[in-house]
């Protein structure tokens, strides 16, 4: 088996619906294994996540990260990702990077608005204006091809430059763009919850992106308190992220007010209940959801699935 290289150009052929009916099914599958491990030389560190589902198959992606490079006008992160064969455990493909990262973030906050936001929501606010924003935009338009799209950012340059480049409109004022919008996602690298609970408005829902560390919140405890809360995996957001693990140990919420995850979708409880209810999901990624995208690819390049 010569294995397959798949790199950024594959993107014209991916479609984001697609890839949310692919994490669904990935999920009837049986339970993921999934590892990380850390290596580290100073300020440089080498993150190599790892996933096995049986019936789908291994993915490992090793991530270099290194600070400096930014300085000299290179990516601070770069890697790959492997995709093995689940009957022989061959290589099969070498997935680009980036490509793999951009659709399994955005998917997953994707597949949770699925469910979760009311069908008839058309205001999107992104609060940021990076790279996982320009995604989330995408993303959702695939979803709500008229959607109308506000952008927030610290800096109004980057959120205008961002507007422009995605036909959207920048906000000047946090507070008044979230208590308009009916579906926010929060992109940012707060350590501080950025966005108030008492803003949001009944019937919204929140895709809750950018906390990845146990230190970093993007909304407060009355954002929690207010909302249904679901999460894309306990296995990774439970333990791992301040957004979750914080008010765990304050005891602002219990692990049972976190009432549904991606393996709960077959169940049909991963659902919105009522057209008034606030909801939250917490997109905490996983290796799993980079086997799953990666599958997702490999077999769009191949004619598959979304071709």
């Amino acid at each position: 088996m010569t294995p397959k290289i798949i790199g950024p150009d594959a993107e014209a052929r991916l479609d984001w619906i697609a890839l949310t009916d692919a994490m669904v099914a990935g999920h009837r599958l049986p339970p993921a294994e999934i590892a990380d491990s850390f290596l580290y030389r100073g300020q440089d560190t080498l993150l190599t996540r790892s996933a096995w589902i049986d019936g789908l198959g291994i993915a490992v992606k090793p991530a270099s990260i290194f600070p400096a490079n930014p300085a000299q006008d290179l990516p601070m992160v770069n890697g790959a990702v492997n995709l093995f064969d689940d009957a022989t455990g061959r290589l099969a493909a070498i997935v680009d990077f980036h490509l793999v990262t951009k659709w399994k973030t955005a998917g997953d906050s994707l597949l949770s608005a699925r469910h979760l936001a009311r069908k008839d929501a058309r205001r999107v606010l992104i609060v940021g204006a990076g790279k996982v924003a320009a995604a989330m935009i995408e993303a959702y338009r695939a979803l709500i091809p008229d959607a109308e799209v506000t952008i927030w950012n610290r800096s109004a340059g980057a959120a205008r430059d961002l507007a422009e480049r995605m036909s959207a409109v920048a906000a000047d004022d946090l507070e008044q763009a979230v208590r308009q919008a009916e579906i926010v996602a929060t992109t940012t690298m707060a350590r501080e919850p950025v966005v108030q609970g008492d803003w949001i408005a009944p019937g919204t829902h929140l895709d809750l992106i950018g906390a990845y560390r146990p230190d970093m919140r993007e909304v407060d405890d009355t954002a929690l308190t207010r909302a249904r809360l679901f999460v894309d995996s306990r296995k990774t957001t439970i333990g791992h992220i301040g957004e979750i693990q914080i008010p765990l140990d304050q005891g602002v919420i219990t692990p049972n007010d976190i009432l549904a995850d991606f393996y709960d979708l077959p169940s049909g409880s991963y659902a919105r209940q009522s057209e008034d209810e606030i909801t939250i999901a917490k997109n905490g990624g996983g290796a799993h959801l980079d086997l799953m995208t990666a599958r997702y690819i490999m077999d769009a390049t191949n004619g598959g699935a979304g071709a």
